[in-house]
């Protein structure tokens, strides 16, 4: 499966930003979709996940309800609603694509997208 993600730029804490990553190539429905971010200098850390059904989502701690993952099975798109945005929210952010059980690690999400880069000024 090919990802493309998407959403992001420039923006003043405070601020919103919503992240799209389509999906191409697979069965769509059949993967747990994912967010991930990198900020320069440190590891890919896990931001959001969602399965296909969509009915329960799990988050990073650092989310803390600003940010949320959903999904549009029909299109065949991921969404990330990022909310109340912060400096250190500063980051590229990658969608990533597994099947199986939803989980936040890092390592068994075989498909990444490009990522999108998302920086907050204060």
């Amino acid at each position: 499966v090919q990802l493309q993600a998407s959403g992001g730029g420039l923006v003043q804490a405070g601020g919103s930003l919503r992240l799209s990553c389509a999906a191409s190539g697979g069965t769509f429905s059949s993967y747990v979709m994912g967010w991930f971010r990198q900020a320069p200098g440190k590891e890919r850390e896990f931001v959001a996940a969602i399965p296909w059904s969509g009915q329960i989502t799990s988050y990073a701690d650092f989310v803390k309800g600003r940010f949320t993952i959903s999904r549009d099975n029909a299109k065949n798109t991921v969404f990330l609603q990022l909310n109340s945005l912060k400096p250190e929210d500063t980051a590229v952010y990658y969608c990533a694509a597994k099947r199986g059980v939803l989980t936040s690690t890092r390592s068994v999400y075989p498909y990444w997208g490009q990522g999108t880069q998302v920086t907050v000024s204060s």
